[in-house]
């Protein structure tokens, strides 16, 4: 195993103590951000002391290739992109702390998911359907490195599976936007130019996440642990406990507690170090 540190600023110091720590034979630069200790062990103190120096870490396993995957799986809202959409579309009526109150609630697992989406759209009924354009033109900013994860792992060859509670209205134009395979989210009703605050069909919570997960697996004909998720919310655990490699980005306590790594400081592209003991 090797033992992986990534962060905004990495003190020499402590990459001595956790090399110490772990008994690494060696320290590697993967890159101005992300460092390798070479053949290192789990041991007491590793996460205490990346956690008071702002650094995330994991262990990866000697050998791992990006190539043993064939498939990415992302959440939309504060993954792929920095925004909760519908808490943005709150805002555009002036409500956006009453919603996106609800939207943490849900994220932490405090409330159910399908009940926590109905509250909020109901909070919505009416509002002009050109705000989803509005959100969309002004607002949606990609998390840090996304694009960089997006391109390598295009460039692997590796499939890529958006799944959002979030609504097709941002997930079509992500589609296209970083050229996505595939992408499962909730359709809006729109009556007469509005928002009707329901949505068309099954709502896409934890379940149907998961399975839209496993359709486009068993479709594509891999197995577990040639699929890596990442997600932030309660309601990603269901599809990120099928995959191989799951990955908490900045993400609650109840998914960091519950996923193989977690990224708190650095961006999405950190994922790539996780996926590879090679370089990316």
């Amino acid at each position: 195993m090797h033992l992986v540190i990534q962060g905004a600023e990495i003190e020499t110091s402590d990459l001595k103590q956790l090399a110490k720590l772990s008994g690494a034979v060696g320290i590697e630069r993967l890159a101005g951000t992300a460092f390798r200790l070479c053949n290192a062990r789990p041991a007491a103190g590793i996460a205490e002391l990346c956690a008071s120096a702002k650094l995330d870490h994991g262990f990866v396993p000697e050998g791992r290739r990006l190539s043993d995957f064939k498939l990415l799986v992302m959440d939309m809202d504060s993954t792929l992109i920095t925004m909760e959409t519908i808490d943005e579309l709150a805002d555009m009526v002036g409500i956006k702390a009453e919603v996106a109150k609800i939207t943490e609630s849900a994220m932490r697992g405090e409330i159910e998911y399908d009940e926590s989406l109905r509250r909020r759209l109901a909070l919505l009924k009416g509002l002009d359907e050109s705000a989803l354009q509005r959100v969309y033109d002004e607002r949606l900013r990609f998390s840090p490195g996304a694009e960089t994860l997006l391109e390598k792992i295009r460039a692997a060859g590796i499939k890529t599976l958006l799944v959002s509670g979030g609504f097709t209205y941002m997930t079509d134009r992500l589609k296209t936007r970083v050229r996505l395979d595939y992408t499962h989210s909730n359709v809006l009703e729109i009556s007469n130019g509005k928002l009707t605050g329901k949505v068309i069909g099954d709502i896409v919570n934890a379940d149907m996440k998961r399975s839209s997960l496993l359709r486009v697996a068993a479709e594509l004909g891999i197995t577990r642990a040639q699929i890596a998720g990442v997600g932030d919310g309660a309601n990603d655990l269901k599809f990120m406990a099928e995959c191989g490699v799951s990955v908490a980005y900045r993400a609650k306590p109840v998914v960091r507690e519950k996923t193989t790594y977690a990224l708190n400081h650095s961006g999405l592209d950190a994922m790539l170090w996780l996926l590879s003991a090679e370089q990316n």
